[in-house]
């Protein structure tokens, strides 16, 4: 039994697989057909509906999910608000009334997600006002593709939200709702799906449930369900684990919980480590970054995950929990082979360790995919390193998509270790670098291009820092 809010709605659901998905209950169970399947893997955003969770100011926060790889019983003590949910009887809701006035639909297909995203940027300007730049609707829309209209008209009728009149639908006049809403809880009642609330009773289910599957913001995991068509006899979802929810600052760095998500992890990213932050607004979409965490990109041990060639660079490393206690791990030792990890059976990640950077440390992150929002990466680069005397300490070089795991480039990094940023020192790191790897070859991009890719990131890296460089660095933004 699943009990949440439905557009205002109290709904109870029970006997759901734990495999289903929030489109699937919407449009099988509900009969809530407004919301569309156009991919299945979270890419299309056709699915996208908000996700309402009480905050500590007891007020309703909204944020844009991919229904087709969201967990149903994740709705459990949420308001889940749909395409249907906007409008009050013939009166538009401002979104769709300026979706109308710009003409930002044909066949309408992508309509209802696109919709849906815009409600979640609609919902925050009425919270704070929020500039409406590039920026803003690049990372609001940038999980939703359109093939009718193409973009403008859609940007347009994002800019022209505030000049429509302010209806709100039915529920949104219910002063109760959000107290409503936070009443039902996290308490779950299912067969299959387990969703405890700390650590404790956490460690209980892994002891009763060995060989279940974690599951946290299922951006991935549910790729085996929706695309591989696997069925999951039983899930424990640690999305709610009070202790994996925390970011806990210490001298030398902060512990990020394993299920904080990435978009609770940007503030601190863009006040630490700019170049990190810049990564965090192309992996994935708003939708994915919602709901993904920094613990389950790790978990993962994709060769291109996002996220930990970064954390090597920086010198990451990770608390592990499990039936024979708590550890520490270096990130360097985490990954073993292509998805082998080190982790024993029955133990997970509990946090991640992200080191305070030091004053004269520099961080210099370029994601290179196909294309720049929403897409995986070909090669991935990150590259710390400080700068005395004129020659380069303490250089640590990390690779995403050039093998079998992320990793660090280590004969690479010897031959820039104290040297000076030059012709010569990078010209040898080159040689070094065709040593340290052994590329993928896959439809992201050929071994050849992987080598040929990595190298020219490292020219990158010395053009950037020789400031004195008569060459342009930055072509575009699409490398950053």
């Amino acid at each position: 039994m699943i009990e949440f809010y439905l557009n205002g709605e109290a709904q109870r659901c029970a006997s759901l697989a734990p495999d289903t998905s929030v489109l699937e209950l919407l449009r099988a169970e509900l009969q809530r057909t407004g919301t569309k399947e156009g991919c299945a893997s979270g890419d299309c955003g056709a699915c996208t509906v908000a996700i309402g969770e009480p905050d500590r100011d007891g007020r309703l926060h909204y944020h844009s999910i991919n229904a087709c790889i969201t967990p149903a019983h994740q709705l459990q003590g949420r308001h889940l608000v749909t395409v249907e949910g906007l409008a009050r009887g013939d009166a538009l809701h401002p979104v769709q009334a300026a979706m109308v006035e710009c003409h930002a639909s044909q066949c309408g297909f992508c309509t209802p997600g696109i919709v849906m995203s815009l409600f979640t940027l609609h919902e925050r300007q009425r919270q704070a006002p929020v500039a409406l730049d590039d920026a803003c609707l690049e990372a609001t829309l940038g999980g939703n593709l359109c093939r009718c209209t193409g973009y403008r008209p859609i940007q347009k009728a994002a800019r022209r939200m505030a000049a429509q009149p302010d209806v709100r639908p039915p529920w949104g006049d219910s002063p109760g709702l959000a107290d409503d809403v936070a009443a039902l809880g996290s308490l779950l009642d299912a067969t299959g799906y387990a969703m405890p609330i700390t650590l404790t009773a956490l460690h209980a289910l892994r002891r009763q449930y060995p060989t279940a599957r974690l599951v946290a913001g299922a951006t991935d995991l549910w790729l085996e369900a929706t695309q591989r068509l696997q069925a999951f006899e039983h899930l424990i979802d640690v999305s709610r684990v009070t202790e994996l929810q925390t970011i806990d600052a210490t001298p030398d760095g902060w512990w990020i919980g394993a299920s904080v998500t990435y978009t609770r992890l940007e503030p601190l990213l863009d006040e630490h480590y700019p170049a990190f932050a810049r990564l965090l607004r192309r992996l994935g979409s708003a939708q994915i970054r919602n709901r993904g965490t920094l613990g389950g990109n790790i978990a993962n041990a994709s060769p291109i995950g996002d996220t930990p060639p970064i954390l090597l660079a920086l010198d990451a490393h990770l608390a592990l929990e499990g039936p024979n206690g708590a550890r520490q791990l270096p990130l360097d030792d985490f990954f073993l082979d292509y998805k082998r990890t080190a982790l024993e059976p029955g133990e997970f990640i509990r946090a991640i360790f992200l080191p305070r950077p030091t004053g004269n440390r520099h961080l210099e992150v370029w994601k290179l995919s196909k294309r720049r929002e929403d897409d995986i990466s070909a090669v991935l680069g990150a590259f710390a390193w400080r700068q005395e005397n004129g020659c380069l300490h303490d250089v640590h070089l990390a690779f995403g998509g050039m093998d079998a795991t992320p990793r660090r480039a280590q004969a690479t990094e010897a031959a820039l270790e104290g040297q000076p940023p030059d012709i010569t020192a990078f010209d040898a790191a080159r040689q070094a670098l065709a040593r340290d790897f052994q590329p993928l070859d896959d439809v992201r991009g050929s071994a050849a291009y992987r080598q040929l890719a990595a190298a020219n990131l490292l020219e990158r890296l010395r053009l950037t820092i020789d400031h004195d460089a008569a060459q342009e660095v930055c072509l575009d933004a699409y490398a950053h």
